[in-house]
Parts: C-alpha cells; sequence; structure tokens
C-alpha cells in the first residue's frame, strides 16, 4: 500500500478483505488541508481499484485522534488564501469528498469526539455512521460564511429530509449523538470509544459475502435513489445482470448445494 501523509490505509482480517482508511492529522484534529485533500482522494482512488478487484470489501473510515473524528476544513490555511487559491483548492477538495462517496464497496464511517463541517460530511459520504456516545456533528458553515460544500447540502437531505436538514444546516447545529440518531442524521450509537471496533466488527460481517453482490446491490441503491421507481426497477435489472453471471453467483449457488461456506472469487 501507498504511504501518505495525512492518512493511513490497514488492512485487516486474514486476507485483508476490510480496508480501515484513518484520518491522520492529529496535530490539527484532522483539519483538511490542501494537502490533507489530495492525500484523501488519492487514498480512496487506491482503495476502489482494490475493492473492483475483489481484494477489498468493505471500508472503515476512523480517525487517529481520540477526540476528533474531523473538525472540517483547515481555516486557518484558508484564512491566508487569495480567491485564486480557493478556486485552485476546490477540484482538490471535491476529488476527497467524492472519493469517499464513489467508494464501489460498502463505507462505514466510525466517529467519536467531533465530526464537523467537512468532518461530517465525509461521514455521510459513507454508507453507514457509527458513533460513540459523546460524540459532536454538525455542518456549522453557515456560520463562518460558506456553506456545507462537501456533499453535506446533499447528503443530509437525502438521509433526514428537507424540513430536519433546514434545521441542521440553517441553524449551524452541534449535536450530541443520540440526537442526530433521533434525526436519523447517524445510524447507531454505542460507548464512547468503541466507534471503531463496533464498525469494524460490522464491516468485517460485509466482507464474509459476495464481493460482486454487495458492490452491485451498493451500485443499485446509489444509482436508483434519486429516480422514479420505473427507472429504479430498470437499474436494479441492469445491477441484477452483472451479479447473476459473475463467478460470485455461481459459488454462491453451488456452496448453498453442497452445504459449505463460499469461496468468492470476486468476480
Amino acid at each position: 500500500m501507498t504511504d501518505y501523509d495525512n492518512v493511513t490505509i490497514t488492512r485487516h482480517g486474514e486476507h485483508g478483505h476490510v480496508a480501515e482508511l484513518a484520518l491522520d492529522r492529529p496535530e490539527a484534529m484532522n483539519a483538511v488541508s490542501t494537502a490533507m485533500a489530495r492525500d484523501l482522494g488519492a487514498a480512496t482512488t487506491q482503495l476502489s481499484a482494490l475493492a473492483l478487484r475483489g481484494e477489498v470489501r468493505a471500508v472503515v473510515v476512523s480517525s487517529t485522534h481520540p477526540k476528533a473524528f474531523c473538525v472540517g476544513a483547515d481555516l486557518k490555511e484558508r484564512n491566508g488564501f487569495t480567491d485564486a487559491d480557493l478556486m485552485a483548492q476546490r477540484p482538490v477538495a471535491r476529488a476527497a469528498y467524492g472519493g469517499v462517496l464513489a467508494l464501489p464497496v460498502p463505507a462505514i464511517a466510525a466517529v467519536d469526539g467531533f465530526a464537523l463541517g467537512g468532518g461530517f460530511e465525509i461521514a455521510l459520504s459513507c454508507d453507514l455512521i457509527v458513533c460513540g456516545d459523546g460524540a459532536t456533528v454538525g455542518l456549522p458553515e453557515v456560520s463562518v460564511g460558506v456553506i456545507p460544500g462537501g456533499g453535506g447540502t446533499q447528503l443530509l437531505t437525502r438521509r433526514v429530509g428537507w424540513s430536519r436538514a433546514s434545521r441542521i444546516i440553517f441553524g449551524a447545529a452541534k449535536m450530541p449523538a443520540a440526537e442526530a440518531l433521533s434525526l436519523g442524521a447517524v445510524d447507531e450509537v454505542v460507548d464512547a470509544g468503541t466507534a471503531r471496533e463496533h464498525a469494524l466488527e460490522l464491516a468485517s460481517l460485509v466482507a464474509t459475502h459476495s464481493p460482486v453482490g454487495v458492490r452491485n446491490a451498493k451500485r443499485a441503491m446509489r444509482l436508483g435513489s434519486d429516480v422514479d421507481l420505473a427507472a429504479g426497477l430498470e437499474i436494479e435489472d441492469g445491477c441484477w445482470r452483472a451479479t447473476a453471471f459473475s463467478g460470485d453467483r455461481r459459488e454462491g449457488v453451488a456452496a448453498f448445494a453442497e452445504k459449505r461456506r463460499p469461496a468468492w472469487p470476486g468476480v
């Protein structure tokens, strides 16, 4: 695996099928600088390639800082930006957040401590968010003169609906984990300090299933989430066809008939 300055990748399990992508800029509570955004974009590109080969089957996004998942954009860096600097950084930032969102396998955010602004947007770009009790999440961007520009206006609204997203974004709310759970902004709250452990357990379970099936199920869900039912069913059919004639389907049926655990080829 490639070494990065601001993120780390660790493979878990006997075959390394679970990849942990840890935000690793602890001296700044994982504030997303240009360099960190560049590393995140490169790391997710690498993980996506491994996922499409069946080598990585689930990703956990975590943090090396015990009190912060990520506090958002590096405003100290941005304070020195010219308008041209800000425009030059934009595609780098979009590639970072978009890289998490585009992971072809399930991604699970493990949030303990603060996940604010861009930090919460990284979590929202994952499929599931596991929070430790005591975590604080929110999108406070309008309080500093910007908007949630890492996908937050779109992803949070799709999770919780217009009215709840309006309350959170327009009010620059910082929510404790329990409140975020009640609104549907996160998916599970566990004991403080155990979010990473729970996320890795869930990812390990996902990794036992057909890589082709899981990838195509995620693709069908993502592509079909914002279209009408008829169009969604056509998307589902295409993803079914991509799975039905795969080596994974043949192995899954054979393993069931032979009463054994499948050895997924991943293609």
